[in-house]
């Protein structure tokens, strides 16, 4: 069936994302959006003024509070427009739209990237069913604000089965792994040898490990991602005092550049020091041919095939030895895994699946409670 759904990520920031920021949420929407209207639903997705997209878009009226990464940090470090909730008033100023209008019939169905753009919205409109996406880990204060707004007509969905274990209880529809465009991370038989890390400059995502890794190993090593303000003692400290010429900082880098250095790594180093929800550069590594390794926490485990597209390990000195026999695996076995496990067209298809079942369990519920009213 035909479905109308309306979605949004935020409400002050204009899509496509602005290219010095790096906000994987936004480009996850959009891939879904066109691959739901390939598929006949029909989508509408809400973001502010700038928003320049060939999917039908809303604007509420809203102008955008940031145009450039510059811009989103002034925000942040602005304590009279963030101690007022400025960014989230804005974001909840649009979801009252979205729900006005699908309570007057013009949605199917609304989904949200950032459930707490619509928590607490969502318990006076039970008529309007509502699906998030959760991008982050559950920490306790989270499950905890997530367990007070919960009402029926609420739904999550988890991006990884490990995902959930932080907050079992929630009602989700579905697991729904994120998908890439394996045309854009095209694959490469060859390498050049070096390993490489791909990500924030933070300390949950391990690039002081990764610079251990690739000493303990005698290996070249090129560092690609951004660093921030608020962790430039960590780069001061941990990854500017090892750089030379085995060990590389190539700073933030747009994706067109980014998939060149995929295509030419012989292992891509996924040292995490956090419960990572999904891990979409391990994805974007294997989709060009390139093995991971990485250590056995949050995703991990779901993303890599161990010994096949790469190695799961427990420790620095297991990646260390994992870096010896990466030639064992085949390039072509990690391209083959991406195209058949997460895919765009796999993601999509698993959107309309839960969104449908949303719907569909709706029905029942509502048939039932007619037949009570005239029992």
């Amino acid at each position: 069936m035909s479905l109308k759904i309306a979605t949004m990520v935020r409400g002050y920031v204009p899509v496509p994302c602005p290219s010095d920021i790096i906000y994987a949420p936004i480009d996850l929407a959009l891939r879904i959006s066109e691959g739901l209207i390939d598929q006949g639903h029909e989508v509408t997705f809400f973001a502010p003024s700038g928003t320049r997209l060939q999917v039908p878009t809303e604007t509420a009226k809203l102008r955008p509070l940031i145009h450039d990464l510059h811009e989103f940090r002034e925000l942040l470090a602005d304590t009279g427009r963030m101690s007022h909730n400025l960014p989230g008033l804005w974001d909840q100023y649009m979801a009252k739209v979205m729900f006005e209008r699908a309570k007057a019939g013009e949605y199917d169905l609304l989904h949200f990237h950032h459930p707490e753009t619509a928590l607490s919205l969502a318990p006076f409109y039970p008529e309007v069913p509502v699906t998030y996406t959760m991008h982050d880990p559950f920490e306790a204060w989270y499950r905890e604000v997530m367990e007070m707004y919960i009402t029926p007509n609420q739904h999550y969905i988890s991006i990884s089965n490990n995902q959930r274990s932080g907050a079992p209880d929630l009602p989700y529809a579905e697991t729904v792994y994120n998908g890439i465009d394996t045309d854009l991370f095209a694959f490469s038989d060859a390498h050049d040898g070096y390993l490489l890390f791909a990500g924030r400059i933070v300390p949950e995502k391990g690039v002081k490990e990764a610079i251990q890794v690739a000493q303990m190993s005698g290996q070249r090593l090129l560092i690609i991602g951004p660093t921030y303000p608020d962790h430039q003692d960590y780069f001061d400290h941990h990854v500017k005092p090892h750089l030379n010429e085995k060990i590389l900082y190539l700073g933030l880098m747009e994706r067109e550049h980014l998939i060149k250095y995929y295509q030419m790594a012989k292992a891509l180093l996924f040292p995490i020091q956090w419960e990572e929800p999904f891990g979409l550069s391990m994805v974007e590594a294997m989709a060009c041919g390139t093995p991971v390794i990485a250590l056995r926490r949050g995703s991990v485990p779901e993303v890599i095939k161990h010994g096949k597209t790469g190695y799961v390990v427990d420790s620095m000195a297991e990646m260390a030895a994992a870096v010896g026999k990466i030639e064992k695996i085949r390039r072509q076995d990690c391209r083959q895994h991406v195209e058949q496990s997460f895919s765009v067209k796999n993601m999509v298809g698993g959107y309309a699946k839960a969104f449908e079942k949303i719907l569909a369990s709706r029905q029942t519920t509502l048939s039932k409670d007619r037949e009570k009213t005239h029992a």
